[in-house]
């Protein structure tokens, strides 16, 4: 068998680095499979749609999959089986950041389960894959027969030393106080998440406009590489296809029973979603009983219907905001929903809050935790651990669906990670605050922008907990309907969830009173100018500002100190030869201390010492876990009182334990004035006796130690005089004498 001979196109970054894109060599049985390489980092994206769309499926069931393989790394997966699992969090939002870069760009009509899968066979610690999961994507489909109004590509865009850098490497990331993640095609940006340490809005759209020139070169490259495929005779032209089934007299005959009620409801500023909702299906099923009276004989087109009537109430709606700038609820289009919230709601807790705007509300609870509750992060390119974590629950009654929870999705794990994003920046760092942290957000209500209520409401949770924030952070969502067909269009502040599904722009925008933190943004038409996210920027501004001054209304700021049943963490350093003499054998010591005094101690270690942390709800506690401590990593010092456990017995003395693991000697004659002829007499094994440190031997590092010395002298002892070692008359008399009877006895 032949090896096949690729095609590539070649997209120079213009500092040394180089994308490449290649096809025709790996999964060719795919409808579309490239490999993008990039120095070290390889990514395969395989992509498959379905030839026909299953009945009366009239939306786009795409579904995108992004995983990297442990063997990219040169690493074994956690865990019994030794073998990728389920998707990490960290893959899940890649994943999210292609399919809204995706999504919109599908035809209306095309209806066939299509599938993207995308996967890191080789890792480069220099190149982070995500950043080329975007280009990979699109470049499968634009080489595919999949209908696909591309292609677009995503790039990281960061500012570091005050320069805006494209796709830079996690090491350079570490500097950087901006960092987007942005997806365009040639002409539009259409889809953007990030995080910022509260940039202004005017260095946002900067990075925005660089980024989308990196874009284009890579959108470039793919046309070229498929003009490229044509030459050769390799391209594969896109199906042809018929998803939808379509009845244009019925469609005209909805558009003029219907239209003008669905305008007359727009136009009635009902503020409740639920009877607004029932006005508007009333439209429907009035329409249905007109036209298909009971005893009808034949198919009602149910579907049908609903489709074009769906269509009919988003264009009256938008028309109504359009030309009459009227809001669904009646409000002006920069006006936030009216507000209330409420601190220490839980006495649970060590934090709680209640954040309610308009028809969404978020209960979220702050838990403030030790070292050894951080996550741990084991994954094929990233390990460590993440102190602040950050948790969104979105209940099915929360927008009265009459449905069992399911467990997290993806829109969890994504509307938690934006607002994580959000308030990150504001947390204080480990020396000032030692604790891990979780913050855990339930929806109880949602009608549009859940995720910034939950970036409110952990705020204020913050806050309740004692937790010293840097600064309060708001969130808002601000939304866009345009005309395509004028330059007519209308900015939205804190849109509505029927505003976000019938407008052309969910962004999210979260900050201080200085800046932004984070953001998100979908756009779903084309031509969005930087303009209309300039003022889509500062009308976000305005309203985060507004939403500010309620929290500090509400709490103006952090509480002195922490719940009474919060834990107390005190952190001390110690030498770094000593971690090993307080964990002990096997952790016997450290968990000794912790059993006897109630305490959760965690030690990890830098360059030059030992850090350990004591936590406890009550002082009482960590004290008696600092004097233990403490002991082990003393050192004995001559002159100094202890009181020590006898530890062993000898004919000589006894072995005193004055500090955890450091034994002295007391010798007999160092145990009282008088003399004293069995050491049993005085003390035994177990019993504490007070001594002091009389000399530690330079050599040996023994020590001596003296009890005798802390207890008065008796009246009229006499103490015999010291004599220099080796120098004793008397015995030095004894010897010589027996060495003269020797002498004698031996002639």
């Amino acid at each position: 068998m032949v090896k096949p001979i690729p095609t590539e196109k070649v997209i120079d970054l213009g500092d040394g680095r180089q994308i490449i894109i290649e096809t025709g060599k790996l999964a060719k049985q795919a409808d579309g499979s490239v490999m993008i390489k990039c120095g070290g980092t390889y990514l395969l994206a395989a992509v498959t749609s379905a030839t026909e769309a299953k009945p009366d499926t009239d939306f786009m069931p795409l579904t995108v999959e992004y995983k990297e393989k442990f063997a990219s790394a040169g690493r074994f997966p956690g865990g019994f089986t030794r073998r990728e699992g389920r998707a990490s969090d960290y893959e899940i939002l890649i994943a999210r950041l292609v399919d809204r870069a995706l999504r919109p760009l599908f035809p209306d009509d095309y209806h066939a389960d299509t599938f993207v899968n995308i996967t890191l066979f080789s890792a480069d610690e220099n190149v982070m894959p995500d950043s080329l999961a975007g280009l990979a994507a699109s470049a499968a489909l634009a080489v595919s027969d999949i209908p696909f109004n591309g292609p677009i590509s995503e790039v990281r865009v960061a500012r570091i030393d005050g320069q805006f850098v494209i796709n830079p490497s996690a090491k350079e990331l570490e500097k950087a106080d901006l960092e987007l993640m942005v997806a365009a095609s040639e002409k539009d940006i259409n889809m953007v998440e990030g995080e910022m340490k509260e940039v202004s809005e005017a260095v946002m759209l900067e990075a925005l406009k660089f980024a989308h020139e990196a874009i284009k070169k890579q959108c470039r490259a793919q046309v070229e590489l498929v003009e490229e495929l044509r030459a050769k005779g390799l391209a594969k032209e896109k199906r042809t296809y018929c998803h939808e089934e379509n009845d244009e007299e019925l469609r005209e005959k909805i558009r003029q029973q219907c239209y003008e009620k669905a305008k007359q409801v727009a136009q009635s500023q009902i503020a409740n979603k639920a009877e607004r909702g029932k006005r508007f299906d009333a439209i429907k099923e009035e329409f249905i009983a007109n036209n298909y009276p009971e005893g009808f004989e034949g198919e009602i087109p149910t579907a049908l219907i609903s489709r074009y009537y769906h269509d009919i109430e988003r264009e009256a709606v938008r028309r109504v905001l359009l030309d009459d700038r009227i809001r669904l609820d009646g409000r002006k289009t920069d006006e936030i929903r009216p507000i209330w919230c409420e601190v220490g709601y839980l006495p649970g807790p060590h934090g709680s809050a209640i954040f309610t705007r308009g028809e969404t509300q978020s209960l979220s609870t702050v838990t403030l935790g030790t070292k050894l509750d951080e996550k741990l992060v084991d994954e094929a390119t990233v390990q460590g651990s993440e102190r602040f974590l950050l948790h969104y629950n979105f209940p099915p009654f929360s927008t009265n669906d009459p449905k069992a929870p399911r467990g997290v999705g993806r829109r969890e794990i994504g509307h938690g990670n934006l607002a994580l994003r959000a308030l990150k920046p504001m947390i204080p760092s480990p020396e000032e605050f030692p604790y891990s942290l979780r913050i855990v957000s339930d929806i109880l209500e949602s009608n549009g922008s859940s995720s910034m209520a939950t970036v409110c409401a952990g705020t204020l949770a913050l806050m309740d907990a004692g937790v010293k924030i840097k600064k309060p952070v708001a969130g808002i969502a601000m939304g866009l309907i345009s005309d395509t067909t004028s330059d007519k269009y209308a900015v939205l502040s804190d849109i509505l969830g029927d505003e976000d599904h019938l407008g052309d722009m969910d962004f999210k925008v979260t900050g201080t009173r200085d800046g932004i933190t984070a953001t998100q943004m979908d756009i779903k038409v084309d031509g969005l100018s930087y303009q209309v996210l300039a003022e889509a920027l500062e009308q976000a501004r305005k309203g985060r500002l507004h939403i500010l001054d309620i929290i500090e209304e509400t709490i103006p700021e952090p509480r002195a100190d922490y719940k009474p049943h919060a834990p107390r963490i005190v952190t001390i350093t110690i030498p770094k030869d000593m971690i090993g003499a307080v964990i002990g054998p096997g952790g016997k010591i450290i968990q000794d201390i912790q059993a006897t005094t109630g305490t959760t101690i965690a030690i990890e270690e830098d360059d030059k010492s030992g850090i350990v942390n004591i936590a406890a709800s009550n002082r009482n506690s960590i004290d008696a876990a600092l004097e233990r401590i403490n002991q082990i990593v003393a050192i004995p010092e001559v002159g100094k009182t202890y009181r020590g456990k006898v530890k062993t017995m000898t004919a000589f003395g006894a072995f005193i334990e004055i500090l955890p693991g450091k034994d002295g000697l007391l010798h007999v004659s160092e145990m009282d004035w008088r003399r004293i002829e069995d050491p049993t007499t005085f003390c035994k094994e177990g019993d504490e006796v007070e001594v002091i440190l009389k000399e530690i031997d330079a050599k040996t590092g023994k020590m001596r130690l003296s009890h005798r010395d802390l207890i008065p002298k008796p009246e009229g002892y006499v103490e015999r005089p010291e004599r220099p070692r080796g120098e004793r008359p008397d015995r030095n008399n004894r010897n010589g004498e027996r060495g003269e009877r020797r002498e004698r006895r031996d002639k």
